[in-house]
């Protein structure tokens, strides 16, 4: 008889991605359910999970604090509610705000609590329930801002990919043209839509290139009639859940360092200019991109230097290919044993011993 386990999550894809894979892990093995706040649904089809709806309210100003507080514990008592009466046994959290009224819930009723943490720096929410939870699933045993008293609780998988990514692996080049995929993260990325397609016009001019670009919706038949104009290629879209595919076409790609697409980026090894979000909470984006970095596996821009250094890092990347190669070539390495059967076996086994 199956058991019955609780995922929650929201916000931005970077919460939600994660989860799903996470229940395509458990599906098999477990009855789900899957708690989002509203941010979170545009991510969830709702045709193929049980959803239920906890909208937690962001905690940033000072001066609505009572009314959040309150509104908190209201959810909390919800949460209580909807784990009793679905006779949830275990709950499992991507991290974020949107987890804490669940989380609390499940404290109070002495749930098992298992956290997820794709980032190579622990989330504040993350850390707040370590010491409730049974075991936190990281992708580096060396992460930061991690408390050394409870080291003990990680479990190190490799990063979480759908079971179809696998699958993939880079096309590799069919004509003369380098195929380039912009992607600004689950929310777009405005910052690329101002300061790269200027760039863009001008590499034309020197590389035959093809663009794959993410930007907003009401923003595709701009930047789509802007390419043809200039006779460059182009592939413009929104959000989509098969980031992979266009993943799949590309040569190499210039990103925010969301942890979900640098892991499928990674799988299908296609090497990529990392522009980490300076906003990103405790600099996560920068931490993710450095842990690619470090494997000598990308190349990061910092955002002030974008515009200055992206023409440049471009033509030299094309023009110095032995170093690109050697980029696919420790992506490779990095996914040797990255597998959905490993990382499937892994999660199973903990979950069943504790």
């Amino acid at each position: 008889m199956k058991k019955n386990f609780l995922i929650t999550t929201g916000g931005s894809g970077g919460h939600v991605v994660p989860a799903i894979i996470f229940h395509e892990h458990l599906s098999k093995v477990a009855n789900l359910i899957i708690s989002t706040d509203k941010r979170g649904l545009k991510y969830l089809d709702k045709n193929m999970y049980k959803l239920e709806i906890v909208n937690t309210p962001r905690l940033k100003n000072v001066f609505f604090y009572p009314f959040n507080i309150t509104i908190l514990l209201l959810l909390t008592l919800k949460s209580i509610f909807l784990l009793k009466k679905n006779k949830i046994e275990k709950v499992f959290s991507t991290g974020g705000y949107m987890s804490i009224p669940l989380m609390f819930a499940a404290r109070i009723l002495k749930l098992k609590i298992y956290l997820i943490e794709p980032n190579q720096i622990l989330g504040r929410a993350n850390r707040y329930f370590l010491k409730s939870c049974e075991k936190i699933f990281c992708y580096t045993r060396q992460i930061k801002n991690f408390p050394n008293n409870s080291i003990d609780k990680i479990i190190k998988i490799d990063p979480l990919v759908k079971k179809e990514t696998y699958e993939l692996k880079s096309l590799g080049k069919k004509d003369d043209k380098l195929t380039i995929l912009i992607v600004g993260g689950s929310q777009g990325a405005n910052f690329f839509d101002k300061n790269l397609k200027n760039s863009i016009i001008n590499i034309s001019k020197k590389i035959k290139i093809k663009i794959i670009q993410q930007t907003r919706e009401n923003n595709i038949s701009y930047l789509s009639d802007l390419y043809e104009k200039n006779n460059i290629e182009n592939k413009i879209f929104s959000f989509d859940k098969n980031l992979s595919r266009h993943i799949q076409e590309a040569d190499l790609c210039i990103t925010r360092a969301g942890a979900s697409t640098l892991a499928e980026l990674s799988v299908i090894n296609t090497p990529f200019i990392a522009v980490p979000l300076p906003s990103s909470k405790d600099s996560h984006q920068l931490e993710n991109a450095n842990f690619y970095k470090d494997n000598d596996c990308c190349w990061i821009i910092e955002q002030h230097l974008f515009e200055d250094k992206i023409e440049s890092f471009l033509v030299d990347i094309f023009n110095n290919k032995s170093d690109y190669f050697k980029k696919k070539e420790n992506l490779k390495k990095l996914n040797y044993q990255n597998t959905w059967i490993n990382v499937n076996q892994k999660i199973l086994k903990v979950i069943n011993e504790n």
